[in-house]
């Protein structure tokens, strides 16, 4: 499958499962050498600019953190013309800066997940990749999205380092605690393997964390409920249009 150029692919994370701005919408659900993606892929017109959405849990959030098909995601948004991936994630703040409704662009992360198809080279026979990892998130594109974010006025805090947990549950706070000595500022459950397979596919990528809650033990946290996460992911999800908007018209 081939289409016109893709200037951006979504993947959406909890409390994001659609683009509504999204205009003259197709959907794809591609086979790909993996199997098929969490849901179709939606493919529309966005600021003048072609634009495909993936929701990673599925539309109806029925795939849990680490039972996420990465590899066939990112492959069914690289099928449908994809070059670089704008990855949302829903996350917790564990550091001063990065409260709930903050909205960060980390530039490192630690990975704490296990048991997760975390490569291409899984399958005997394939090539083995020993890919440059020291910059996980593509710095070409994490700085247009703070340029975009610069010109539409939309709060993006700059850096952090993202810890990805195996989920679903959600962290002790001696885990929390543990990922603060490590030098973690965010903690979510679906950061890895993905960005690893996209430096794999060649993919330019970046992560926008939406921060929904504080991680256990930190900031004024109390129980955390789901009810709380969505409602949080509702107020900060409203500067993104704009931001995507403005990383769009720099293509």
């Amino acid at each position: 499958m081939s289409m016109d150029d893709i200037a951006l692919a979504v993947i959406g994370g909890t409390g994001v499962y659609k683009l509504a701005a999204l205009e003259q919408v197709e959907s794809h659900l591609p086979e790909t050498r993996y199997g098929f993606p969490s849901g179709p892929v939606r493919v529309g017109m966005l600021a003048g600019k072609r634009v495909a959405f993936l929701a990673r849990h599925g539309e109806g959030h029925s795939v849990p953190p680490h039972k996420v098909n990465y590899r066939a995601n990112l492959v069914a948004l690289q099928m449908v013309g994809a070059s670089r991936v704008l990855a949302l994630n829903t996350i917790g703040g564990i550091t001063e800066a990065y409260g709930p409704r903050v909205l960060a662009c980390p530039d490192q992360l630690i990975d704490y997940t296990w048991g997760r198809v975390s490569t291409l080279s899984e399958e005997e026979g394939s090539e083995v990749l020993h890919v440059d990892f020291g910059d996980p998130y593509t710095p070409a594109l994490r700085a247009q999205i703070l340029a975009a974010a610069q010109r539409a006025q939309v709060a993006v805090v700059n850096g952090g380092c993202y810890g990805a947990t195996q989920g679903p549950r959600l962290e002790t706070k001696a885990e929390i605690a543990r990922m603060k000595r490590d030098g973690c500022d965010l903690v979510g459950m679906t950061g890895m393997p993905e960005a690893g397979l996209a430096r794999e596919l060649g993919l330019s990528y970046a992560c926008l964390g939406i921060v929904a809650n504080w991680a256990a033990g930190c900031g004024d946290s109390a129980e955390i409920t789901m009810e709380e996460v969505l409602a949080n992911v509702d107020a900060a999800s409203a500067g993104l249009l704009p931001l995507l908007q403005e990383l769009l018209a720099d293509r």
